[in-house]
């Protein structure tokens, strides 16, 4: 009796092992592969290396010596250089000729006066033409203190004639009182307009024959030389400026 039960067992478990068999077996069709399924990845397979995509090139790290050659290697943007001041000259044929400059003196002073062109002939050879003269006339009077006051017309070789007047308050080692016949040499003057302004100066120290003297007036690139032949009684030597304007002006300062 035990020995039937152990041999129905063994045919018990004989009967359900093709069914766990079948579980465990996969039907594949070999010329499709329909049925195969992906085996779970392995966590701790080896992955394979990364490749660069196309058309970048692996480049080893260099040196620190390539780094450095590589740092001097680097342009350096820097501030651009400042241009050199230029100063402005007059063109040819913006400047009164020499001819001009001296009839215009003569017609002023009296043909032949005694040192104008001696005068005329020293600034003319320091300084060259200018651009403008202003042929006029002034009054002044001074006691340690003075003033002038003057009128004229200013020929530009570029902007034609205008008249012009000025005033002109001093200061120093003077007394006397004059009238002067005045020719004022114009340097550097592009604008006329610009000439309406102050310009600092001294008396006597410029140029100085026979009964004519100049002296220089600066502001800015402008240079005035005023000659004067005058009449009357004045002494000494002042400083001071000239104030130029459009219409006449009572007042010196």
């Amino acid at each position: 009796m035990k020995r039937a039960f152990v041999h129905l067992a063994a045919l018990a478990a004989f009967v359900s092992l093709p069914g766990t068999l079948s579980a465990q077996v996969q039907n594949v069709d070999p010329d499709t592969g329909a049925g195969w399924q992906q085996p779970a990845e392995d966590p701790y397979a080896q992955q394979p290396a990364e490749t660069p995509p196309a058309g970048d090139e692996w480049t080893p790290l260099g040196t620190a010596e390539d780094e450095a050659a590589a740092a001097d290697s680097t342009p350096v943007e820097t501030a651009p250089a400042t241009p050199p001041v230029q100063t402005t000259t007059a063109a040819p044929g913006q400047t009164v000729p020499r001819d001009d400059i001296f009839q215009a003196a003569e017609g002023l002073f009296g043909r032949g006066a005694e040192g104008l062109a001696g005068i005329l002939e020293d600034i003319l050879r320091d300084q060259g033409e200018p651009i403008a003269y202003i042929s006029g006339q002034e009054a002044s009077g001074a006691f340690i203190v003075g003033a002038r006051w003057g009128s004229g017309v200013m020929r530009h070789q570029i902007e034609g004639d205008r008249v012009v007047y000025w005033t002109g308050p001093s200061v120093g080692l003077d007394a006397g009182a004059d009238a002067s016949k005045v020719f004022i040499l114009v340097y550097n003057l592009y604008d006329g307009q610009q000439l309406f302004r102050r310009y600092p100066g001294g008396e006597g120290r410029a140029y100085f024959v026979g009964g004519f003297s100049a002296n220089y007036l600066r502001r800015g690139d402008v240079v005035l030389i005023p000659i004067r032949l005058g009449v009357g009684a004045r002494l000494g030597v002042n400083v001071g400026y000239m104030r130029f304007s459009e219409r006449n002006r009572w007042l010196p300062f």
